[in-house]
């Protein structure tokens, strides 16, 4: 049995989830609503204020299934009723990050600026920072799997690079460090 799959998904008051037709979960919150459709072979129960999931047989296919499902479900809840969050720093000398609404304009040591549109489920905010310190870009939302395609895509605009550690990094990430051509002629 699939330890995360056994787990039931526990709902918080405000949150409500309903199987529809063809084996959609939506679940709505006070953040937002989201969809997923789950696969036919998994049984999708709502008990009470738990959500629980069942699969036919032990087969690699339905065993994998079932603790994805419930792992994606339990995102949803999470989100709708809590978010998710992260944040971004940009290291590397004159990187700046600008937000007007939803257009986030960035300064990464190219000839240009980089201005990206963000889609309305994700809200971004600079925060504020002192003298020498790094730019932090925070982005929020309610959806998971939006939120890391929306950062992973920022962060390609400059990924660290690993000498200097130059770049968009998550705050708290640890870089490999390289030591450079110095290093080797000692």
């Amino acid at each position: 049995m699939s330890r995360i799959g056994k787990l039931p998904v526990s709902l918080p008051s405000g949150v409500s989830i309903k199987v529809e037709d063809g084996n959609v979960v939506k679940v709505k919150g006070p953040l937002g609503e989201l969809s997923q459709k789950v696969d036919p072979d998994i049984e999708v129960t709502v008990e009470g204020n738990e959500v629980k999931f069942a699969r036919p047989t032990d087969q690699p296919r339905h065993r994998s299934m079932h603790g994805l499902y419930r792992a994606l479900i339990h995102n949803m809840v999470v989100g709708v009723s809590q978010g998710f969050e992260k944040r971004q720093e940009l290291v590397g000398v004159g990187y700046r990050v600008d937000v007007k609404g939803q257009l986030i304009t960035l300064a990464l040591g190219y000839s240009h600026d980089i201005q990206l549109l963000l889609p309305d489920e994700v809200k971004a905010e600079a925060a504020q920072v002192k003298k020498g310190e790094n730019p932090v870009l925070i982005l929020r939302s309610h959806d998971k799997q939006l939120l890391g395609q929306v950062a992973a895509k920022i962060r390609s605009l400059r990924k660290p690079e690993p000498y200097k550690g130059k770049g968009i990094k998550f705050v708290g990430e640890t870089l490999r460090r390289k030591a450079g051509k110095s290093a080797s002629a000692k």
